[in-house]
């Protein structure tokens, strides 16, 4: 992705930047119908400024072909493409480029060139592949409807190139300013991508009531972090004026009252995505607890462990509690390892975990007990030499 930040990923993706209205507004209008064209693709790129453009979008995609960011597996990139094509159809599919970004921002975007890139971290806060259909259907939308280029040529009126080319998810410039009218202008945009994504949704058979249900876990999260910084929730903020996508609270509310609209049924996929994931959820989640924020990761975990009970849930948790290691955080992780040590004998992180833990205590003999346990069901950790120094033991 090369290292998205959020900032940077605010455009024609489906970044995290998206905050809500104030508590109390009025509600907000139905978005309108989808206005502007559906284009055949590819798009050859005109003029001299979209075929610059285009050099540098093609060159972002010719060094992610060989970053060890990118997640080749064969199995999660044909299930991720098997669901973009259900959604877009087979015809349109085929102009579309995956690649599957290992990062813990919950992000995706699709380049004019038909490049997608979906993080990681998106694919871990989805539950169902209604919900992923959801997300790709509305990337998908920006790319036929090209609302990059008609983004960028608004931006030109506007002398602000810079912004288009941060918005993009590209980051290849930083924003500086902008007027307002452009804003709204990419906001209308969203709005579009949302309502097209939602068709999509429901041509392909899937049940839109599962589209609302990410923007739901993004605002639960925001409120965790907040909470937990003792700041206020970036949810109440007005970003009416400079933000570029609509309030979260707009999109829960015209996402869910256009699924009400809709007949009942609808697949929702949950089995099927659940199964696909299951290799690599435990990863994610470690990514995503790595980023020590403690509020919006509780927040995950425990949205998880409400589907799903399963022992790596218990040691995440874990690892969340020792990693912020406030007064009485030790002794709750030692607990969560001990009980996902109980619930599954294969799982050596946890006991690598509670070693840690329980020397960060002052229990040197049971912390050196399970770091010997640790290595003696890993024995080619990465951290091998390290862990044995810890337990005590000597070459």
């Amino acid at each position: 992705m090369i290292a998205f930040q959020r900032l940077a990923c605010a455009g024609m993706s489906l970044a995290l930047l998206a905050v809500g209205q104030r508590a109390g507004a009025a509600p907000p209008p139905e978005p309108q119908p989808v206005t502007t064209p559906i284009h055949a693709v590819p798009y050859t790129p005109e003029g001299v400024e979209e075929k610059g453009l285009w050099m540098q979008v093609d060159e972002v995609e010719r060094q992610l072909k060989t970053s060890p960011q990118v997640i080749s597996d064969a199995a999660l990139n044909g299930y991720v493409r098997s669901v973009l094509c259900r959604t877009v159809g087979e015809q349109r599919c085929a102009a579309a480029r995956l690649y599957i970004i290992r990062s813990p921002e919950a992000n995706a975007s699709m380049a004019p060139n038909g490049m997608i890139q979906l993080n990681s971290g998106m694919l871990l806060h989805l539950n169902s592949e209604a919900q992923l259909a959801s997300v790709l259907g509305h990337e998908f939308a920006h790319y036929e409807h090209r609302h990059t280029l008609l983004y960028f040529r608004e931006s030109k009126k506007k002398n602000s190139t810079s912004l288009w080319l941060a918005m993009t998810g590209i980051g290849l410039i930083a924003a500086i300013s902008v007027e307002n009218g452009l804003f709204r202008y990419s906001r209308d945009m969203e709005r579009e991508a949302d309502m097209d994504g939602l068709a999509r949704m429901a041509a392909a058979g899937y049940a839109q009531s599962e589209a609302a249900a990410p923007w739901k876990l993004f605002r639960a999260e925001w409120d965790g972090t907040a909470a937990e910084r003792k700041r206020r929730s970036q949810t109440l903020r007005d970003d009416k004026v400079t933000g570029t996508h609509p309030g979260m609270a707009e999109r829960i509310a015209y996402t869910e009252a256009e699924a009400a609209r809709q007949p009942p049924g609808g697949e929702t996929g949950v089995e099927r995505y659940q199964s696909a994931l299951a290799p690599w959820l435990p990863g994610f989640l470690d990514d995503q607890v790595k980023r020590n924020d403690f509020g919006a990761s509780e927040v995950l975990i425990a949205t998880l462990t409400e589907r799903n009970h399963a022992a790596w849930l218990l040691a995440a948790r874990a690892d969340l509690y020792r990693t912020r290691a406030l007064p009485g955080d030790l002794e709750r992780a030692v607990g969560y390892y001990s009980d996902a040590i109980a619930a599954s004998s294969d799982l050596p992180s946890a006991w690598r975990g509670r070693g840690l833990a329980n020397l960060k205590l002052g229990n040197a003999e049971a912390g050196k007990a399970d770091l010997k346990a640790y290595l003696a069901r890993s024995p080619d950790a990465a951290d091998r030499a390290m862990m044995s120094m810890l337990a005590g033991e000597h070459p």
